[in-house]
């Protein structure tokens, strides 16, 4: 049997209806992009024009990757732990919706807010240095290579984040401690993308592949992994 869209944008629609109403995920999505903006720009504002060159063998901006990393931790960790604290989670589950479609609705709504944060802090702070860094620090900065693995990868690392944070959310009943694990789960590649960043892990093609093929993987295994972990009966007894 496959996957009914009509039963996924039902499950989507309604997720974005709740985030619009939930106010901490607001806060969490508008003031944690911050940490990823405030202290790199003023490091690299306060660079010399000098240190153009040295820049330009490093990459440093997909330390910015951190964002699609972490802050769909918040929203996927809401999925299923934060409609059981609410009591509209028994409801949901009664209907004829099928685990697969239900979560694969709750990770599509995650991820559409998340990508939106992600590439709009990007732009943001590509901005904000092409206005107030030195001249030839931004072009040393922006490189295609760069710019062509923050498209590609953030839907990547997004995907990945999310399906961890719905997996410990269908175990936890308490949403901090979902977000909480989520992050701490989520972590390992955030500090994959650091050392890469800055060139501890040298950059080359075949990594770029690799990294890729491997996130593709985990993706799918993701679902498949939150699937077995939701457990309707479970969750709908509020049984352990």
């Amino acid at each position: 049997m496959g996957v009914s869209v009509r039963s996924v944008r039902a499950i989507i629609r309604k997720e974005l209806r709740e985030y619009r109403h939930t106010r901490s995920l607001i806060v969490a999505m508008a003031i944690f992009p911050l940490i990823f903006i405030i202290q790199p720009l003023v490091a690299v504002v306060a660079l010399a024009a000098s240190a153009s060159e040295s820049l330009r063998h490093e990459h440093v901006l997909l330390y910015m990757l951190g964002v699609p990393t972490l802050v769909p931790v918040f929203i996927a960790a809401y999925a299923v732990a934060g409609e059981r604290q609410q009591g509209t989670l028994e409801p949901a589950l009664t209907t004829p919706i099928r685990r697969e479609e239900f979560l694969l609705g709750k990770a599509l709504a995650a991820l559409v807010p998340s990508l939106v944060v992600a590439y709009a802090v990007y732009a943001v702070f590509l901005a904000l240095v092409g206005l107030f860094a030195q001249p030839g620090i931004a072009s040393a900065l922006i490189q295609g290579p760069d710019l062509l693995a923050q498209v590609l990868f953030t839907p990547l690392l997004a995907c990945w984040s999310i399906w961890v944070g719905i997996a410990v959310s269908t175990r936890s009943s308490d949403v901090r401690v979902a977000q909480q694990l989520g992050v701490l789960a989520s972590l390992p590649p955030v500090f994959a993308v650091v050392l890469i960043a800055f060139n501890v892990i040298p950059v080359t093609p075949a990594l770029a592949i690799g990294c890729a093929a491997a996130l593709l993987i985990l993706d799918a295994l993701g679902w498949r992994l939150a699937s077995r972990l939701f457990d309707r009966e479970r969750l709908i007894t509020g049984t352990r």
